[in-house]
């Protein structure tokens, strides 16, 4: 499952990602309905669910911050509001990496993307490493 982040609500991210990605693509207010959700509350409702992949544009909130476990991935976008339209390519891009191309190789990681760079940590160290091989195509 990929679950949003309600930063992204409203602008189709959903419906791109939808397209190519066969499971289920939610938003994390989907998780809790009719509450409102602040961001440390996040990893706990990510944790309780069958091994989601968690896509934000809130960098400061959680790259190198946030409380990963074995039980999810964080996808962080390093991108201006205006160019959250370059998240579904460039997500697919990630998830057709040998290294995230399943759920198991990514749980447990959390990266940073940009449009030309790639960094992540894991769970057992917060020392970021480039994604291997990730340059402009």
């Amino acid at each position: 499952m990929i679950v949003l982040d309600e930063q992204l609500l409203g602008r189709g991210i959903e419906n791109a990602v939808s397209h190519w990605y066969p499971g289920a693509v939610r938003f994390i207010t989907d998780l809790r309905p009719g509450t409102i959700i602040k961001d440390e509350a996040i990893p706990t409702l990510l944790a309780q669910e069958s091994e989601p992949t968690f896509v934000t544009i809130n960098i400061s909130d959680f790259w190198q911050r946030v409380a990963i476990t074995e039980r999810f991935c964080v996808v962080c976008f390093a991108l201006p509001d205006s160019t959250a339209d370059e998240i579904p390519p460039l997500l697919r891009r990630l998830l057709r990496h040998s290294d995230w191309d399943t759920k198991a190789r990514r749980m447990g990681k959390v990266a940073r993307i940009t449009a030309d760079a790639a960094s992540y940590y894991t769970a057992d160290g917060r020392i970021a490493r480039p994604v291997d091989g990730w340059k402009e195509p």
